[in-house]
Parts: structure tokens; C-alpha cells; sequence
């Protein structure tokens, strides 16, 4: 039964502006910020715009990038930038109270093949509720949450004993160099809730992720007399093979929070490139793609997992013993992260929802895919997901989210804020 609603919780609750949340949502999927690019910078100046209105403290810096990288603890990127910008903007005084943030993250993944959409990617396009465009549910409609429970939480005059801090971030889809850099900076809390799409879940943990390359060689020659030569892609077969045998074996006995996913963890090889030449034997393939790490793996396990399993296969085929395939690990590198078992924020946070929407109790899973949640966890900051969309719509010309299920994750946060930074 939901408890009673303290005279602030009301207030507050009543603040938020459905309107708003909407009109916030399509001003943010119109701004093109795909990971590395000039509208991502664009995307941190409008909302520390938003945030200053509010009366928040902004703190909007240009980042480093040579000093991060030059960090041992660097988490790696894929896409090229030439800059990056930090926002934090946090509730100005508060007393003796806990920090509380709320994340998201601005940039979003290219949308692709314009002709599977149903229109401009980045013109949001409204059919009764449900909004459509490339970062609906990944992450704008988080942003859009995280920014009607600030407004709603200062419109309604609550008077804070901690403070509310908004950590806007770069570079997530690539590594997470946003919230690598905020961390750095200082930027700190005593919970962190962050708003990626959990499809009514609570995600406390997330299964991370490493991107690997594999070099395999061939022999080139004419493409008539190619028994003369070695085809870098028929050297390449028995590695694809092994690393299918790999993924299986690392998926068996996955933890109680992945059980429902058929592949935690899974390994993928999105792209292959070889050969110059239509009529030649290729000399070369190059096979990148994403090794899944177990929760509570170190990374450099699963490293040596599939650097093993490459090395095997090549031991075991003529041609590869003798010329064996190369891996290296470019691009982001995403650790696994939980919120620690028992921490209160989960049953607060389900609480909330529970007292500000009502409906079923928000059950508790893991995430197969590497989030930031991994580098606040990694920093001592308690963290979980919870946010408006399906997973399942993300980097998909399918992109969309209802605007209710946002107004809903922005009544949790409210509640879910007040109840632990504090009122006087």
C-alpha cells in the first residue's frame, strides 16, 4: 500500500510539468549529438542553459583529453573528437545531508541507413504518446526525467538538508570519457541513480564489455591461380568458429541477476574487412568486435580468455601455426559493475515508484551491455539504473518512448531524491 506523501513530496510531485517534459524531450532528439560529434558539445551547452535557469550551481568545463588519455585508468574511446565538454550542476547550499546524483549520458550512436527510418532521424516525430528519433529511450528521455524532477523539486520550494547533483555526460557510447572525466574532477555522491532505459526494472548491475580486433593473414596471388595463394578469409574461418565455442563456454553458471538473458555475455564480431581487389587473393582480414566481461570479472580474464582462444586455433591449423593471427584491444573498455548487495538505494528507489505510480513492484536485473554505472561503482558511489524506454529500441531506426513512462521515472526521482538527501 503506498505510504503517505509528505507536504514537500506533494508539492513537488504536483511541480512536474507533463507539457515541459514532452517539449524538453523533442528539443533534446532535434540536437544531433552522435558520440564525438560538434552537436554533442552542443547538447552540454544547451543543457547547462536549462540547468542555469533553474538556479543550479553549473559547473561547464572543457575537457582534457590529453591529460585523460595520458591516465593509466583511461577507459578508452572508439570515435574521434576534438573536444569534450563537462556539466555538473548540483542545488546550491544544503547542509549536513547526503549528495544524490542523477546521470544520463547526451551523446548518441549514428542512426545509420537513413532509408530504414521512418523520417529524419534527429526531427522527433509524435504519434500520441510515443515519441520517435534517434536517442528517444538512449538517453534523452533520461535527460528529459533527470531535468522534471530538478524543476519540479525547485519549483516546489523544497528546502534540501543535502543536495541534488545533475551529471551530464560525453562520450558513453564510446568508453565513457564523460563520466570518467566528471568523476576526476571531483564530482562525487553518496548514491547515484542514472536514467538509461531499464524498461520498468531496476538495473544493479551491468555485465561490461571490450572491444578486440583479430589480424589474420594471407598470401595474396592472382585471383585465377588462387591455390597458389593463402585467402586471409579461409585462414579467418577457424577462428570465427573457436570463438563461437568461447562464447559458449563463458556463458554457462551466469549469475542469478543475468539468468533471464539466453547470452550475458555475449561475443560478437560486428565487422570484417579484407582484401584491395576484386581479382586478387586477400593478404589481409581484420575482424573487430565485442567480447562480453562476466560480473565481477577482470577485465584482463577476459582478455586472456579469447587471446587464448585465438592462439589455440592457430596452433591448431597449418597455415595459422605458422603464421599466426594478431589481437589487440582498441577502442572503450567496459568493466562489469553492480550497486553492492543490500545497499538501501534499490528499495528506495522501488519505494518511489511504488508511492509516485503505483503498479507492480520494480524487479531487480542485471544488464548485458556496459554502462557507466561500472565507473561511479568503481569510485565508491552506490549506483543503479533506472529509466524511461526499452533497451530492446536503442540503436535501432525503431527508436521511441512513451512521454508517460518518462513523467512516471521523473515522479520515482523526485520521490526517490527527497527521500534521500532530506528535507528541513
Amino acid at each position: 500500500m503506498p505510504a503517505a506523501l509528505s507536504p514537500e513530496e506533494s508539492a513537488a510531485l504536483a511541480a512536474i510539468d507533463e507539457a515541459d517534459v514532452a517539449r524538453t524531450l523533442r528539443e533534446l532528439i532535434a540536437i544531433p549529438s552522435v558520440t564525438g560529434s560538434s552537436a554533442e558539445s552542443e547538447a552540454q551547452h544547451h543543457l547547462a542553459r536549462r540547468l542555469d535557469r533553474l538556479g543550479l550551481d553549473v559547473d561547464l568545463w572543457p575537457v582534457d583529453l590529453a591529460a585523460l588519455r595520458a591516465d593509466p585508468d583511461f577507459p578508452g574511446t572508439e570515435a574521434p573528437r576534438d573536444e569534450a565538454w563537462g556539466l555538473v550542476a548540483a542545488t546550491p547550499g544544503g547542509g549536513d545531508g547526503p549528495t544524490m546524483i542523477l546521470q544520463g549520458h547526451v551523446d548518441v550512436v549514428p542512426p545509420g541507413d537513413p532509408r530504414q527510418w521512418a523520417g529524419d532521424p534527429f526531427t522527433p516525430r509524435v504519434e500520441g504518446d510515443v515519441v520517435h528519433g534517434r536517442g528517444a529511450c538512449d538517453m534523452k528521455a533520461g535527460l528529459a526525467a533527470n531535468l522534471a524532477a530538478l524543476a519540479a523539486i525547485r519549483g516546489s520550494g523544497a528546502r534540501l538538508r543535502g543536495r541534488v547533483a545533475a551529471h551530464c555526460v560525453v562520450g558513453e557510447e564510446d568508453g565513457g570519457l564523460g563520466a570518467f572525466a566528471t568523476l576526476r574532477r571531483g564530482h562525487t555522491g553518496d548514491a547515484c541513480v542514472i536514467t538509461e532505459p531499464t524498461g520498468g526494472t531496476l538495473v544493479t548491475a551491468n555485465a561490461g564489455a571490450l572491444t578486440f580486433r583479430i589480424e589474420v593473414p594471407g598470401r595474396a596471388t592472382h585471383g585465377s591461380t588462387r591455390d597458389a595463394g593463402v585467402s586471409a578469409i579461409d585462414a579467418y574461418l577457424p577462428l570465427h568458429r573457436a570463438l563461437a565455442r568461447l562464447e559458449a563456454r563463458r556463458n554457462t553458471g551466469a549469475d542469478a541477476l543475468m539468468a533471464e538473458y539466453a547470452l550475458p555475455y555475449a561475443l560478437s564480431v560486428g565487422t570484417l574487412h579484407a582484401g584491395d581487389w576484386a581479382s586478387s587473393v586477400p593478404d589481409r582480414l581484420v575482424a573487430e568486435g565485442r567480447l562480453g566481461v562476466r560480473l565481477g570479472e577482470d577485465p584482463a580474464e577476459a582478455m586472456a580468455a579469447l587471446e587464448g582462444c585465438v592462439a589455440e586455433a592457430c596452433a591448431e591449423d597449418p597455415w595459422l601455426r605458422a603464421h599466426p593471427a594478431r589481437v589487440s584491444w582498441p577502442g572503450g573498455r567496459f568493466a562489469s559493475g553492480r550497486l553492492p548487495a543490500g545497499h538501501p538505494l534499490a528499495d528506495t528507489v522501488r519505494a518511489a515508484h511504488a508511492d509516485a505510480v503505483g503498479g507492480p513492484r520494480l524487479r531487480e536485473r542485471g544488464a548485458p551491455y556496459g554502462s557507466d554505472l561500472r565507473l561511479y561503482a568503481a569510485e565508491g558511489v552506490p549506483t543503479l539504473q533506472f529509466g524511461p524506454g526499452d533497451v530492446r529500441l536503442a540503436h535501432s531506426p525503431r527508436e521511441q518512448v512513451s512521454v508517460r513512462e518518462v513523467v512516471a521515472v521523473a515522479r520515482t526521482l523526485v520521490l526517490a531524491v527527497l527521500r534521500t538527501v532530506g528535507t528541513k
